[in-house]
Protein backbone atom coordinates (compact mmCIF):
# COMPACT_ATOMS: atom_id res chain seq x y z
CA UNK A 1 0.00 0.00 0.00
CA UNK A 2 0.94 3.76 -1.04
CA UNK A 3 2.10 6.17 2.12
CA UNK A 4 2.70 9.51 1.10
CA UNK A 5 4.35 11.77 3.63
CA UNK A 6 2.89 15.49 4.28
CA UNK A 7 5.42 18.00 5.70
CA UNK A 8 4.08 20.90 7.96
CA UNK A 9 3.73 23.20 5.07
CA UNK A 10 1.80 21.30 3.16
CA UNK A 11 -0.63 19.27 5.60
CA UNK A 12 -3.50 21.75 6.19
CA UNK A 13 -5.82 19.99 4.22
CA UNK A 14 -5.91 17.31 7.03
CA UNK A 15 -6.16 19.39 9.83
CA UNK A 16 -7.07 19.55 12.88
CA UNK A 17 -5.24 16.29 13.78
CA UNK A 18 -5.47 14.19 16.73
CA UNK A 19 -4.17 12.25 19.13
CA UNK A 20 -6.94 10.02 20.97
CA UNK A 21 -5.88 9.28 24.90
CA UNK A 22 -5.00 5.57 25.48
CA UNK A 23 -8.39 4.49 26.72
CA UNK A 24 -9.93 4.62 23.68
CA UNK A 25 -11.01 2.04 21.77
CA UNK A 26 -8.15 0.51 19.86
CA UNK A 27 -8.02 -1.80 16.79
CA UNK A 28 -4.55 -2.73 17.22
CA UNK A 29 -0.80 -2.87 19.04
CA UNK A 30 2.10 -2.72 17.54
CA UNK A 31 5.35 -4.87 18.73
CA UNK A 32 8.39 -5.97 17.97
CA UNK A 33 9.89 -9.55 19.54
CA UNK A 34 12.51 -8.98 21.35
CA UNK A 35 15.82 -10.03 18.86
CA UNK A 36 18.75 -9.17 19.37
CA UNK A 37 21.41 -11.08 21.68
CA UNK A 38 23.94 -8.03 22.00
CA UNK A 39 21.65 -5.72 23.42
CA UNK A 40 19.87 -8.07 25.74
CA UNK A 41 22.76 -10.75 26.70
CA UNK A 42 21.47 -12.64 29.83
CA UNK A 43 18.22 -11.21 29.84
CA UNK A 44 16.94 -12.98 26.49
CA UNK A 45 15.02 -15.40 27.19
CA UNK A 46 13.51 -13.88 30.17
CA UNK A 47 12.89 -10.54 28.32
CA UNK A 48 10.82 -13.06 25.97
CA UNK A 49 9.00 -14.66 28.29
CA UNK A 50 7.93 -11.06 29.67
CA UNK A 51 7.16 -10.10 26.28
CA UNK A 52 4.68 -12.95 26.14
CA UNK A 53 2.87 -12.67 28.69
CA UNK A 54 1.94 -9.28 27.60
CA UNK A 55 1.38 -10.06 24.65
CA UNK A 56 -1.44 -12.71 25.98
CA UNK A 57 -3.36 -9.94 28.19
CA UNK A 58 -3.32 -7.73 25.79
CA UNK A 59 -5.12 -10.18 23.23
CA UNK A 60 -7.33 -11.79 26.46
CA UNK A 61 -7.98 -14.89 24.95
CA UNK A 62 -11.27 -16.48 26.21
CA UNK A 63 -10.26 -18.98 28.83
CA UNK A 64 -12.68 -21.33 27.50
CA UNK A 65 -12.77 -20.69 23.23
CA UNK A 66 -9.30 -19.44 22.73
CA UNK A 67 -11.16 -16.82 20.80
CA UNK A 68 -9.18 -13.09 21.15
CA UNK A 69 -11.49 -10.90 22.83
CA UNK A 70 -8.83 -8.27 23.57
CA UNK A 71 -6.88 -5.99 20.70
CA UNK A 72 -5.42 -7.53 17.25
CA UNK A 73 -1.48 -7.85 17.29
CA UNK A 74 0.66 -6.64 15.59
CA UNK A 75 4.49 -7.59 15.88
CA UNK A 76 7.66 -6.21 14.55
CA UNK A 77 10.67 -9.48 13.48
CA UNK A 78 13.56 -9.09 11.59
CA UNK A 79 13.61 -12.13 9.13
CA UNK A 80 11.62 -15.71 8.51
CA UNK A 81 13.58 -17.04 11.51
CA UNK A 82 12.53 -14.62 13.81
CA UNK A 83 9.19 -14.78 12.81
CA UNK A 84 9.19 -18.76 13.04
CA UNK A 85 10.68 -18.11 16.76
CA UNK A 86 8.06 -15.52 17.80
CA UNK A 87 5.04 -18.00 16.21
CA UNK A 88 6.53 -20.88 18.34
CA UNK A 89 6.18 -18.34 21.71
CA UNK A 90 3.22 -16.79 21.02
CA UNK A 91 0.76 -19.79 20.12
CA UNK A 92 -2.46 -19.40 18.98
CA UNK A 93 -2.75 -15.15 19.53
CA UNK A 94 -3.87 -12.90 17.15
CA UNK A 95 -0.82 -11.99 15.34
CA UNK A 96 -0.02 -10.83 12.27
CA UNK A 97 3.55 -10.61 11.44
CA UNK A 98 5.85 -8.38 9.73
CA UNK A 99 9.26 -8.73 8.28
CA UNK A 100 11.13 -5.35 8.61
CA UNK A 101 14.50 -3.80 9.63
CA UNK A 102 14.17 -2.55 13.93
CA UNK A 103 16.93 -2.03 16.00
CA UNK A 104 15.42 -3.00 19.47
CA UNK A 105 12.16 -3.17 20.92
CA UNK A 106 11.03 0.31 21.78
CA UNK A 107 8.21 0.57 19.87
CA UNK A 108 6.72 3.65 21.79
CA UNK A 109 9.44 5.52 20.83
CA UNK A 110 10.07 4.15 17.01
CA UNK A 111 7.12 3.67 15.44
CA UNK A 112 4.42 6.30 14.12
CA UNK A 113 2.43 7.90 16.84
CA UNK A 114 -1.07 7.52 14.84
CA UNK A 115 -3.58 10.67 14.45
CA UNK A 116 -7.10 11.11 13.29
CA UNK A 117 -7.23 13.54 10.36
CA UNK A 118 -9.74 16.29 9.94
CA UNK A 119 -12.48 13.52 8.38
CA UNK A 120 -12.34 11.35 10.81
CA UNK A 121 -9.38 8.74 8.96
CA UNK A 122 -6.12 7.36 10.01
CA UNK A 123 -2.88 8.92 9.97
CA UNK A 124 0.79 8.30 11.46
CA UNK A 125 2.62 11.90 12.99
CA UNK A 126 5.99 10.90 11.94
CA UNK A 127 9.31 13.03 13.73
CA UNK A 128 13.14 13.34 13.66
CA UNK A 129 14.64 10.29 15.18
CA UNK A 130 18.21 10.92 16.62
CA UNK A 131 18.79 7.33 18.50
CA UNK A 132 16.91 8.83 21.82
CA UNK A 133 19.30 11.85 21.96
CA UNK A 134 22.50 10.07 20.07
CA UNK A 135 23.03 7.51 22.76
CA UNK A 136 21.36 4.70 21.26
CA UNK A 137 22.06 4.57 17.28
CA UNK A 138 20.23 1.17 16.29
CA UNK A 139 20.52 0.17 12.45
CA UNK A 140 16.24 -0.03 11.20
CA UNK A 141 15.10 1.83 14.32
CA UNK A 142 15.06 5.27 11.92
CA UNK A 143 12.99 3.39 9.07
CA UNK A 144 10.20 1.74 11.64
CA UNK A 145 7.83 4.56 11.70
CA UNK A 146 7.61 5.04 7.49
CA UNK A 147 7.80 1.11 7.09
CA UNK A 148 4.22 1.22 9.32
CA UNK A 149 2.63 3.52 7.66
CA UNK A 150 3.65 2.33 4.13
CA UNK A 151 1.87 -1.05 5.53
CA UNK A 152 -0.35 0.99 6.60
CA UNK A 153 -1.30 2.70 3.42
CA UNK A 154 -2.09 5.92 5.36
CA UNK A 155 -0.52 9.35 4.88
CA UNK A 156 2.48 10.18 7.23
CA UNK A 157 2.48 13.91 8.65
CA UNK A 158 6.15 14.50 9.38
CA UNK A 159 7.05 17.22 12.02
CA UNK A 160 10.78 18.74 11.95
CA UNK A 161 11.20 18.18 16.34
CA UNK A 162 13.33 15.19 17.44
CA UNK A 163 10.79 13.33 19.21
CA UNK A 164 9.88 9.59 20.87
CA UNK A 165 6.60 8.58 21.47
CA UNK A 166 7.16 8.32 25.06
CA UNK A 167 8.52 11.99 25.92
CA UNK A 168 4.77 13.23 25.00
CA UNK A 169 1.54 12.10 27.56
CA UNK A 170 -2.52 13.36 25.94
CA UNK A 171 -5.67 13.35 27.40
CA UNK A 172 -7.13 14.24 24.47
CA UNK A 173 -7.03 18.16 25.14
CA UNK A 174 -3.52 18.31 27.29
CA UNK A 175 -0.38 17.49 26.72
CA UNK A 176 2.44 16.43 29.48
CA UNK A 177 6.23 16.61 28.62
CA UNK A 178 9.87 17.53 30.41
CA UNK A 179 12.05 20.21 29.70
CA UNK A 180 14.79 17.60 30.58
CA UNK A 181 13.88 15.89 26.89
CA UNK A 182 12.66 18.05 24.50
CA UNK A 183 14.54 20.77 25.34
CA UNK A 184 17.70 19.46 26.62
CA UNK A 185 20.97 19.84 24.55
CA UNK A 186 20.76 17.09 22.57
CA UNK A 187 16.93 16.51 21.20
CA UNK A 188 16.27 19.88 19.92
CA UNK A 189 18.57 22.72 20.62
CA UNK A 190 17.93 24.61 17.61
CA UNK A 191 13.96 25.23 18.37
CA UNK A 192 12.51 27.48 21.31
CA UNK A 193 9.68 26.02 23.82
CA UNK A 194 7.07 28.22 21.56
CA UNK A 195 8.81 26.26 18.14
CA UNK A 196 8.06 22.61 19.78
CA UNK A 197 4.63 23.98 21.66
CA UNK A 198 3.61 24.82 17.98
CA UNK A 199 4.48 21.57 16.58
CA UNK A 200 2.92 19.50 19.60
CA UNK A 201 -0.40 20.98 19.19
CA UNK A 202 -0.46 20.52 15.40
CA UNK A 203 0.85 17.24 15.49
CA UNK A 204 -1.24 15.84 18.20
CA UNK A 205 -3.84 18.15 18.15
CA UNK A 206 -3.85 19.40 22.09
CA UNK A 207 -4.65 22.58 23.49
CA UNK A 208 -1.92 23.09 25.61
CA UNK A 209 1.27 22.24 26.56
CA UNK A 210 2.12 21.38 30.31
CA UNK A 211 5.83 20.90 31.48
CA UNK A 212 7.43 19.28 33.90
CA UNK A 213 11.21 19.53 34.43
CA UNK A 214 12.90 16.17 34.75
CA UNK A 215 12.17 12.55 34.86
CA UNK A 216 13.84 9.23 37.23
CA UNK A 217 17.46 8.77 37.75
CA UNK A 218 18.75 6.24 35.54
CA UNK A 219 16.63 6.94 32.87
CA UNK A 220 18.09 6.66 29.32
CA UNK A 221 15.48 8.62 27.70
CA UNK A 222 16.47 11.81 29.06
CA UNK A 223 13.08 12.35 31.11
CA UNK A 224 10.34 10.03 29.60
CA UNK A 225 7.14 11.15 30.55
CA UNK A 226 5.66 7.45 30.62
CA UNK A 227 7.34 7.08 33.28
CA UNK A 228 6.49 10.02 36.07
CA UNK A 229 2.67 11.53 34.87
CA UNK A 230 0.10 9.59 33.60
CA UNK A 231 -3.56 10.55 32.29
CA UNK A 232 -5.81 7.89 33.15
CA UNK A 233 -9.28 9.96 32.62
CA UNK A 234 -9.38 13.86 31.08
CA UNK A 235 -7.67 15.91 33.30
CA UNK A 236 -6.52 13.37 35.93
CA UNK A 237 -3.19 12.46 36.39
CA UNK A 238 -1.32 9.74 38.26
CA UNK A 239 1.98 10.46 39.60
CA UNK A 240 4.17 8.48 41.93
CA UNK A 241 5.17 8.86 45.69
CA UNK A 242 8.41 7.28 47.27
CA UNK A 243 7.01 5.36 50.43
CA UNK A 244 11.17 3.88 51.60
CA UNK A 245 13.40 6.30 53.33
CA UNK A 246 16.13 4.89 50.30
CA UNK A 247 13.82 5.54 47.35
CA UNK A 248 16.51 7.25 45.06
CA UNK A 249 13.92 9.30 43.50
CA UNK A 250 12.02 10.68 46.54
CA UNK A 251 13.08 14.23 46.34
CA UNK A 252 11.97 13.93 42.22
CA UNK A 253 8.63 12.08 42.56
CA UNK A 254 7.89 15.28 45.31
CA UNK A 255 9.21 18.03 42.65
CA UNK A 256 6.63 16.39 39.72
CA UNK A 257 3.98 15.95 42.92
CA UNK A 258 4.21 19.81 43.24
CA UNK A 259 4.33 20.75 39.42
CA UNK A 260 1.35 18.85 38.65
CA UNK A 261 -0.45 20.20 41.09
CA UNK A 262 0.06 24.18 40.21
CA UNK A 263 -1.48 23.27 36.75
CA UNK A 264 -4.54 24.48 34.98
CA UNK A 265 -6.47 23.98 32.17
CA UNK A 266 -8.55 26.73 31.65
CA UNK A 267 -9.11 28.07 35.33
CA UNK A 268 -9.04 24.25 36.83
CA UNK A 269 -6.49 22.48 38.55
CA UNK A 270 -5.68 19.10 37.20
CA UNK A 271 -6.53 16.23 39.56
CA UNK A 272 -3.85 14.46 41.10
CA UNK A 273 -3.45 11.06 42.53
CA UNK A 274 -0.41 8.97 43.87
CA UNK A 275 0.49 5.76 43.50
CA UNK A 276 3.14 3.96 45.74
CA UNK A 277 7.02 4.10 44.02
CA UNK A 278 8.61 0.64 43.32
CA UNK A 279 11.36 1.98 45.72
CA UNK A 280 14.76 0.82 45.03
CA UNK A 281 15.34 -1.31 42.11
CA UNK A 282 18.74 -2.87 40.90
CA UNK A 283 20.46 -4.37 38.01
CA UNK A 284 22.43 -7.55 38.50
CA UNK A 285 25.71 -4.96 38.32
CA UNK A 286 23.88 -2.85 41.12
CA UNK A 287 22.91 0.22 39.10
CA UNK A 288 19.72 1.54 39.52
CA UNK A 289 17.20 1.43 37.08
CA UNK A 290 14.08 3.63 36.28
CA UNK A 291 11.50 1.19 37.43
CA UNK A 292 7.84 2.77 37.18
CA UNK A 293 4.32 1.36 37.87
CA UNK A 294 3.56 4.16 35.21
CA UNK A 295 4.48 2.70 32.73
CA UNK A 296 1.42 0.14 31.90
CA UNK A 297 -0.33 -0.34 29.02
CA UNK A 298 -3.98 0.74 28.52
CA UNK A 299 -5.60 -2.33 26.31
CA UNK A 300 -8.94 -2.90 25.53
CA UNK A 301 -9.56 -4.76 28.13
CA UNK A 302 -7.05 -4.55 30.77
CA UNK A 303 -4.92 -1.82 32.31
CA UNK A 304 -1.12 -4.09 32.40
CA UNK A 305 1.37 -2.64 34.86
CA UNK A 306 4.65 -3.74 35.11
CA UNK A 307 5.80 -5.28 38.18
CA UNK A 308 9.95 -5.66 39.61
CA UNK A 309 9.72 -8.02 42.39
CA UNK A 310 9.40 -4.88 44.99
CA UNK A 311 6.96 -5.36 47.91
CA UNK A 312 4.92 -2.32 46.29
CA UNK A 313 4.00 -4.19 43.45
CA UNK A 314 0.45 -5.91 44.65
CA UNK A 315 -0.52 -2.28 46.90
CA UNK A 316 0.48 -0.03 43.09
CA UNK A 317 -1.56 -2.42 40.77
CA UNK A 318 -4.73 -2.35 43.30
CA UNK A 319 -4.23 1.88 43.64
CA UNK A 320 -4.05 1.78 39.66
CA UNK A 321 -7.33 -0.45 39.48
CA UNK A 322 -9.49 2.00 40.87
CA UNK A 323 -8.89 4.49 37.74
CA UNK A 324 -9.90 1.37 35.62
CA UNK A 325 -12.89 0.20 36.93
CA UNK A 326 -14.51 -1.14 33.53
CA UNK A 327 -11.42 -3.10 32.88
CA UNK A 328 -9.28 -5.76 34.23
CA UNK A 329 -5.84 -4.36 36.09
CA UNK A 330 -2.93 -6.95 36.22
CA UNK A 331 0.48 -7.05 37.40
CA UNK A 332 2.85 -8.97 35.01
CA UNK A 333 6.87 -9.27 35.49
CA UNK A 334 9.13 -6.75 34.02
CA UNK A 335 12.15 -6.63 35.46
CA UNK A 336 14.02 -8.45 32.49
CA UNK A 337 12.96 -5.54 30.14
CA UNK A 338 13.51 -3.28 32.08
CA UNK A 339 17.12 -4.28 31.83
CA UNK A 340 16.66 -2.89 28.10
CA UNK A 341 15.50 0.60 29.70
CA UNK A 342 12.02 0.46 30.04
CA UNK A 343 9.08 -1.38 30.65
CA UNK A 344 5.59 -2.41 28.89
CA UNK A 345 4.26 1.53 27.96
CA UNK A 346 7.78 2.01 26.02
CA UNK A 347 7.22 -1.48 24.16
CA UNK A 348 3.89 -1.01 22.60
CA UNK A 349 2.06 1.29 20.43
CA UNK A 350 -1.60 1.59 20.40
CA UNK A 351 -3.32 1.81 16.92
CA UNK A 352 -7.06 3.84 17.76
CA UNK A 353 -10.17 1.87 16.47
CA UNK A 354 -11.19 3.91 13.28
CA UNK A 355 -13.80 2.84 10.66
CA UNK A 356 -11.80 4.13 7.82
CA UNK A 357 -8.61 5.29 6.34
CA UNK A 358 -7.09 8.18 4.35
CA UNK A 359 -6.08 6.50 1.11
CA UNK A 360 -3.05 8.42 -0.19
CA UNK A 361 -2.23 8.48 -3.91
Amino acid sequence: MTSRTYDKTDLAQFLPLSRAPEWQPHRACWLAWPSHEKEWLDHLQQARAEFVALCRAIADPHPITGEPQGEQLEILVLDEAGKAEAKASLGELPVRFHIMPFGDIWLRDIAPIFVTAADGSLGAATFNFNGWGGKYILPGDETVAANIAQFLGVPQFHFPLVLEGGAVETDGRLCLTTRQCLQGPNRNPHLTREEIEDYLRSALGVGKILWLNRGLLGDHTDGHIDTIARFVAPGVVLCMEALDADDPNAEILEEIARDLASFCDRGIPLEIHRIPSPGKITSDRSEIMPASYLNFYIGNRCAIVPTYGSPYDDLAVEAISKFFPNRRTIGLPAKSILTGGGAFHCITQNQPFLSSYIKSG
